[in-house]
């Protein structure tokens, strides 16, 4: 099964993160990520939606998003062609004995701390999805106690932008 990230701009409306999950469940189509919010223009937001499957799956989910009324454009982004982040915020044991050593890896991810307490630290991590697991396997030995991910999202690099594109056809 190919992961596939579909960039999709909808309607900023009540009700159609709902019909968009909700045409996902309905066909048995796991989402492995999915990140929303408003774009430049208040009245459209931006869902960067990560799916796994074969090439039939993805064209299935294609013309099902372009079949909902507040759908605006369907694309999927190429990984070669895009720019994908995502946030981490993870809270790690961190006592006297091993603060250095976090704060020290912290510094070489070019991540945050933003909150201290006497016995955990919690940071905050930008990157791609390698960067981020690679910061949870270094954090590991000292004790993890949350984790909250974001979800992808991403961007087409250069100039290219959504709106340039025809809206998805069916064939």
């Amino acid at each position: 099964m190919n992961r596939h990230v579909l960039s999709v701009l909808v309607e900023n409306q009540s009700g159609v993160l709902s019909r968009v999950s909700g045409l996902f469940s309905r066909r048995g189509y796991n989402i492995d990520s999915l990140s929303v919010g408003v774009t430049e223009d208040p009245g459209v937001s931006r869902m960067t939606i990560v799916v796994r499957g074969d090439d039939y799956i993805l064209e299935q989910i294609k013309k099902q998003l372009n079949k909902l009324i507040d759908v605006i454009k369907v694309i999927e982004l190429d990984p070669k062609q895009s720019v994908f982040r995502e946030l981490m915020l993870i809270k790690v044991n961190a006592r006297e004995n091993s603060r250095a050593s976090i704060i020290e890896i912290v510094d070489i991810f070019r991540a945050s701390v933003v909150d201290v307490s006497s016995e955990t630290l919690t940071v905050e991590l930008t990157g791609d999805e390698d960067k981020i697991e690679a910061f949870i396997n270094l954090m590991k030995p000292y004790g993890i106690r949350e984790i909250v991910r974001t979800g992808l999202t991403a961007l087409e690099r250069g100039s290219k932008e959504i709106k340039s594109y025809k809206k998805y056809e069916e064939e």
